[in-house]
This record gives C-alpha cells, sequence and structure tokens, in this order.
C-alpha cells in the first residue's frame, strides 16, 4: 500500500496530497470530521499529522480563546502549511510543533483530545507513536485514531499492542481510545 510505514513522505508526494485535499476541500468542507470529537472551549487539542491543516480552524474556533491547538508533523512542509492558516484566520491558539517522530514537545498529560487522521498506517514505530501520545494525553483524555490506509484488523492489534490504550468504541471512520497507562 502507497505510504506504509515511511514515516514521511517526500515533498512532492505533500504537495500533491495537498493539492489533491484542496480540489476536494472546495466541494465538501473537512469540517465535519471533527464533530463527533466532542472537542470544547478551553481543551486542549492535538492534531496530529496535521499534514496540510485542513481541521485547524474548526478545531481552533471549537476550543475559543482559552484552548489550545497542537499542530503536529514529522514533515517541514505541514508545519508551514499550519503557520500559513494560522496567519490567514489569525488563529492565536495554534501552536505548530515540528516532531521527529518519537517525541514531541508538549507537556505530559495536557491534551484533552488528540486525533490522528489519515495518517496511522505510514508510522513505522507504532508502540513508540503510541506511547508518546499516550505520554501527552490526559488520563482522562481520548484519541481518536484512523486507520489510515490499513485493514482496521491491522490497526486494532497495533493499538492493542502497544499497551498503552483501550479501544472504548469504534465506527467505520475512527477508533476511540483511552489511556491505560502514563509512560513518562
Amino acid at each position: 500500500m502507497c505510504g506504509n510505514e515511511m514515516d514521511r513522505m517526500p515533498n512532492w508526494a505533500f504537495k500533491t496530497m495537498s493539492f489533491i485535499f484542496s480540489i476536494g476541500d472546495f466541494f465538501q468542507s473537512p469540517d465535519h470530521r471533527l464533530d463527533a470529537f466532542n472537542m470544547r472551549e478551553g481543551q486542549t487539542i492535538v492534531d496530529w499529522g496535521c499534514g496540510t491543516g485542513r481541521y485547524l480552524k474548526q478545531a481552533s474556533e471549537l476550543v475559543g480563546d482559552s484552548g489550545i491547538v497542537y499542530a503536529v508533523d514529522i514533515h517541514q512542509l505541514a508545519i508551514e502549511a499550519a503557520v500559513a492558516v494560522t496567519k490567514k484566520y489569525n488563529l492565536k491558539n495554534i501552536h505548530p510543533v515540528l516532531t521527529d517522530g518519537k517525541s514531541v514537545n508538549i507537556p505530559p498529560q495536557s491534551a484533552d483530545v488528540v486525533y490522528a487522521l489519515d495518517m496511522f498506517h505510514m508510522v513505522s514505530d507504532t508502540k513508540g507513536f503510541l506511547t508518546e501520545l499516550c505520554r501527552i494525553t490526559k488520563p482522562d483524555g481520548v484519541l481518536f485514531l484512523e486507520d489510515g490506509h490499513q485493514p482496521r484488523a491491522l490497526a486494532k492489534q497495533k493499538v492493542n499492542n502497544s499497551g498503552c490504550w483501550e479501544i472504548i468504541a469504534e465506527t467505520k471512520v475512527y477508533l476511540k481510545c483511552r489511556p491505560i497507562s502514563q509512560s513518562m
């Protein structure tokens, strides 16, 4: 499958993805994707694998001025896209964060909601990835994890093998997980 376990896509692939998303987003806003995540005013949100930044405006609006949205990605072009979205809409609560894929500069147990959409299939070290997400998530926080371009059974196996997360619900689109341990 295209992009599986490659961690970081080449620049040309990122630019192609951005173009394709912009066409799709013109016809249908991606905002509905966040509706089920129950984000509220004042929360700390992590958009892991923020990519083109297509969900940042809505996440920013949902948490309001008293909330924080971390836009995390392994790709420098994604961070540049997050900065561009932030400037375009004058969003004050977006914090772009470049990660090496292993750790991120976000305080432990600070996130109420973490979502990782259409990127999980690209992670080569899924246990390390899920451990880091657990580290930054509050004990009562949640993770919304989309399978990406891999079978649901494989995504569930990776989550269960991490030892960090319990799958508490699933839809056609994502797994909803809560932390079962806090690794520091």
